[in-house]
């Protein structure tokens, strides 16, 4: 799978558990979230008023770093 900015967030999480940290550093609550199974990562840049691209690009570097291991 590759990372989508329209990928269901509880999606993400459970493909990439490592995002999950990305998600804490932000300060973004969703981990057991009832709405992460429709939020997106952009929807939750958008609700906790972080920048887009560089939670992006934490995402990317974090699903990078998943794969090497």
């Amino acid at each position: 799978m590759k990372f989508s900015r329209d990928i269901p967030l509880d999606r993400m999480m459970n493909e990439w558990p490592g995002t999950i940290g990305v998600l804490l550093r932000h300060r973004m609550l969703c981990v057991g979230c009832p709405i992460s199974s429709f939020h997106t990562p952009i929807d939750a840049a958008r609700e906790h008023h972080a920048d887009i691209d560089t939670f992006e690009h934490d995402l990317v570097d974090m699903i990078e770093k998943d794969r090497i291991r």
